[in-house]
């Protein structure tokens, strides 16, 4: 399969038809690279609080409302390409108000089948932002998507840096990671998890990232951030992990072949194997004793 990873720029919407056509755009520009599974960033949907003018965009709470209202428009639209293309579509995150898990968003991605189907992966663990200013909390348990390309699952950005959330991914051929990050030192955080993920699982992981300034958001203000997909720098992929990877904040698609059948191999005869031997830590995951020296 043909993965693309987006660094997505946003942008101040005057009508919900230029969202279309932009998104339609994106979706033909990585279709047009043969590219079967495409993967946006966290909160790359902020965008739409843009059609409820400036004052709702640059206001916390009220944009948390405006694309929640928004996202049901937003997801027939996905469908709708996801079928007329033949893709998968990992659709930008957003923040989604959902009265069966109570009365604050959850940070919810959207994954579409070719056939338009959709499934969805809630954030499990908000950033300090998120939960002291923002006000969205954890949504729904991890799931494991078994699709026509591989067995997937998503960590959303912050949910990367957790060892114990990726190894409960561990039947996962690809981990999403859909990420939002600020600062350089955020986008580096969650590449890294990213990596260390891949390493731990012998799986590929596939992280976008929301790229640029909005000015026209308290939440998504600046953005740091690239296209990345990596796997264990182990029998069949680079020494480095580094399958492929963008240009930093430049925005585009960052492309890369995969195959299961590397990612197999790698678990059942690489030079290391970390998927199974994970195990072997139990029982010695506890220290001894403290002892003084000198």
């Amino acid at each position: 399969m043909k993965v693309a990873a987006a660094a997505y720029a946003m942008d101040f919407l005057d009508s919900f038809e230029a969202y279309e056509e932009k998104l339609t755009r994106w979706v033909s520009e990585a279709v047009g690279a043969d590219a079967d599974l495409l993967v946006f960033p966290e909160y790359g949907a902020m965008e739409l609080a843009t059609l409820a003018g400036r004052d709702v965009a640059r206001d916390l709470e009220a944009s948390l409302r405006a694309v929640s209202d928004r996202i049901p428009e937003a997801d027939a639209l996905h469908a709708t390409l996801a079928q007329k293309f033949g893709v998968h579509i990992l659709a930008a995150s957003a923040p989604v108000f959902d009265p069966a898990l109570g009365d604050r968003p959850v940070n919810r991605a959207r994954f579409f089948a070719p056939d338009g189907s959709m499934v969805h992966q809630d954030k499990q663990i908000m950033t300090r932002f998120e939960r002291e200013e923002w006000g969205v909390v954890a949504g729904g348990p991890l799931q494991i998507f078994d699709t026509a390309l591989g067995k997937i699952g998503i960590l959303i950005c912050y949910d990367s840096e957790f060892p114990l959330l990726g190894r409960a991914m561990a039947e996962a051929d690809l981990i999403l990671v859909p990420s939002c990050t600020e600062a350089l030192t955020g986008y580096s955080r969650v590449r890294i998890g990213s990596m260390a993920r891949a390493l731990e699982n012998q799986c590929v992981t596939v992280m976008s990232s929301t790229v640029g300034p909005c000015g026209w958001s308290e939440a998504v203000d600046e953005n740091t951030g690239m296209g990345g997909i990596f796997g264990p720098p182990d029998t069949g992929f680079p020494p480095t992990g580094v399958i492929a990877e963008g240009v930093l904040n430049q925005p585009g698609w960052t492309y890369a072949e995969i195959d299961l059948k590397q990612i197999a191999h790698v678990r059942a005869d690489g030079v290391v194997l970390n998927r199974r031997h994970w195990d072997d830590q139990m029982g010695r995951d506890v220290i001894a004793a403290t002892r003084k020296l000198g």
